[in-house]
């Protein structure tokens, strides 16, 4: 069975020592490294060869919005699931520029890691309704210029336009495709076509152009 090797970037020991032990403890997933800080970042990375990387929003030194913007150049091809305590907005919407796959928050049982590692690993990008309710908060709170839909035209088809309104309210793909009864795989299609449409390359840079320009 295939293991998805996972490093922890973790500055508090008990949050570090149970989300390892959690990892290590279930089939199909191992612990490939557990750090305090992102200071030796691709020390760290080198030496753990992780495929998804659990990062700490705060951490002393490096923090985890830098760690993960440097991580994202370097090795684009690991995913970086957030982990926050839900307070800032900007700093959740700094990881999201800076390259974050998804959210999860440190108040989530267990499973619900798993699930989230799982998801990211798969090509999905999961964050909480509550975390995308920041989002759009930190948008109104800056007072951000939003572009009128018909001002820009991605023809975008009905169906694109809805998947995309949903990952703006943080759904993931299993959740999307639940909602309107079609195949995860489906919806993984669909969502390739809105990022050539929009011309992005993520989730994060489809949801900061949607929200920007008025298409959700």
């Amino acid at each position: 069975m295939k293991e998805i090797r996972v490093a922890i970037f973790e500055d508090n020991k008990l949050l570090r020592d149970a989300l390892q032990t959690i990892i290590d403890g279930t089939p199909g997933f191992t612990c490939s490294g557990v750090f305090t800080d992102g200071n030796r970042w691709e020390t760290d990375i080198k030496r753990s060869e992780p495929e998804v990387v659990l990062m700490d929003i705060e951490m002393p030194g490096l923090n985890g919005v830098e760690a993960t913007k440097f991580i994202s150049e370097k090795f684009p091809g690991i995913k970086i699931l957030i982990q926050t305590v839900f307070s800032d907005n900007e700093k959740i919407f700094s990881a999201l520029c800076a390259g974050a796959s998804g959210y999860i928050l440190k108040t989530d049982p267990p499973h619900k890691y798993l699930e989230a590692i799982t998801d990211v690993y798969n090509g999905g990008a999961p964050i909480s309704g509550g975390v995308a309710k920041k989002i759009l908060g930190f948008f109104g709170n800056k007072n951000v210029i939003l572009v009128s839909p018909e001002t820009v035209d991605y023809n975008l088809s009905e169906r694109e336009k809805e998947i995309l309104q949903l990952m703006v309210k943080g759904e993931n793909y299993r959740d999307i495709a639940g909602k309107i009864f079609i195949s995860y795989e489906t919806v993984r299609t669909h969502v390739k076509h809105i990022y050539k449409k929009l011309h992005v390359a993520s989730r994060s840079e489809a949801i900061q152009k949607a929200i920007q320009q008025g298409l959700h």
